[in-house]
């Protein structure tokens, strides 16, 4: 095996790394604090072509693989902008792969390009009121009304929904009772968001502010045939498509925070003199630091791995699944040492590492929780029965 870094990922994350400079600390503090979208610093990874850096080149992208975007996100990440930078940019980078691999080729053509070159911003709707991970019991529904789908139902933590034009979005088109098996008749659609027969209402949250997250409501929202993604009632399938991808991507940001908040706790432990020496000469508070730093280490070595599966078109759904757990478990603990190490200031909003503390506490329960990661490895890997 060889384990250094290409000359190529090199230069991305160079690349980025400079990009980022220009973006402090206090740019992301002030965006999380006025509840602000940060549109310059999308805007600049737009012109630099990163969003669309793993969309194939026949419509504008940078035709990379995940392995590619998570350098992307990571080094948005550890620059300190931690969710705010990424989820920024996150659904762009990855959410697209449904259409992609299944959509029509007029709609690809249409969407894609768009996409690639930060023009169009695309919102991810299958999260639901009652639901939750529980995707099969979805109750937004699509009737069939000639060559439209007609929508009703909710969906909540739809993340920048009102800044999007479009949403993918996961509705049951045959009635759960009326399938051979509940993962049947849900179908994928791109409908349109800012319509009179859509309502969206933001939810005031812990943290990551500067982008929104949404409760949208449909109410009769006529979306054309044209816009489904391949068959009726194989939405689910088309789904799966996107998660490894995006827990692979999840793991990445959650490791960039973590080095973050460590490169911070660092800097802090050797610069603060309590007791005429610096506080990190003491092992109370240089053990957890290391061992932190050897958390992320062997966590950034899962996300390798789950992405280079990934793009090599091997089964990754185990390595996925691991990386993001690890790096979730890890940059939380980096996190939470951070703030444990600057002691009363770590409480202060201007040393930064109460919003990682935040933001990292995020990845433990999304996209997926680490409690629903360990169901798909008992019962996926280890066979065991399932329990729900």
């Amino acid at each position: 095996m060889d384990f250094t870094e290409t000359d190529d990922h090199l230069a991305i994350r160079e690349a980025v790394q400079r990009l980022c400079a220009a973006f402090p600390d206090e740019y992301w503090a002030a965006r999380d604090q006025a509840h602000e979208f940060p549109w310059d610093f999308y805007e600049r990874l737009a012109e630099g072509g990163w969003i669309g850096i793993a969309i194939p080149e026949a419509y504008g992208g940078g035709g990379r693989g995940i392995t590619e975007a998570s350098i992307v996100l990571e080094e948005i990440a550890a620059s300190g902008a931690a969710m705010n930078g990424c989820s920024a940019v996150h659904l762009s980078i990855f959410g697209m792969e449904p259409v992609r691999r299944h959509g029509s080729p007029e709609l690809a053509a249409e969407v894609l390009p768009r996409v690639a070159s930060g023009e169009l911003h695309v919102a991810f709707g299958v999260t639901e009121p009652d639901a939750g991970t529980d995707t099969t019991n979805i109750r937004t529904r699509a009737e069939r009304d000639g060559d439209e789908y007609v929508v009703h139902g909710a969906k909540v933590w739809t993340t920048k929904a009102p800044l999007c034009e479009l949403c993918l979005l996961l509705v049951r088109t045959t009635p759960k009772d009326a399938c051979a098996r509940p993962t049947d008749g849900l179908t994928l659609l791109l409908a349109d968001l800012q319509r009179p027969e859509v309502e969206i209402t933001p939810i005031a949250k812990l943290g990551r502010n500067a982008v929104v997250s949404c409760e949208v409501r449909y109410d009769g929202l006529r979306v054309p045939v044209a816009r489904r993604i391949g068959e009726e009632g194989a939405g689910f399938r088309y789904l799966l498509d996107g998660l490894n991808p995006e827990r692979i991507l999840i793991a990445a940001e959650a490791l960039g925070i973590g080095r973050a908040a460590l490169r911070r706790a660092t800097a802090y432990a050797n610069e603060r003199i309590v007791f005429d020496r610096p506080i990190g000469q003491n092992q109370g508070i240089a053990f957890p630091l290391a061992d932190a730093s050897m958390r992320l280490h062997a966590a950034g070595l899962a996300v390798r791995e789950a992405a280079w599966r990934y793009d090599q078109g091997l089964p990754s759904g185990e390595a996925a699944n691991t990386a993001k757990y690890l790096a979730a478990d890890a940059a939380f603990f980096a996190a939470d040492r951070a703030l444990q190490t600057h002691g009363g200031f770590g409480y202060a909003t201007e040393y930064h590492v109460e919003r990682y503390w935040r933001e990292a506490r995020l990845m433990k329960v999304a996209p997926v929780s680490q409690e629903m990661v360990l169901n798909y490895v008992a019962t996926k890997v280890l066979g065991l029965p399932r329990s729900y």
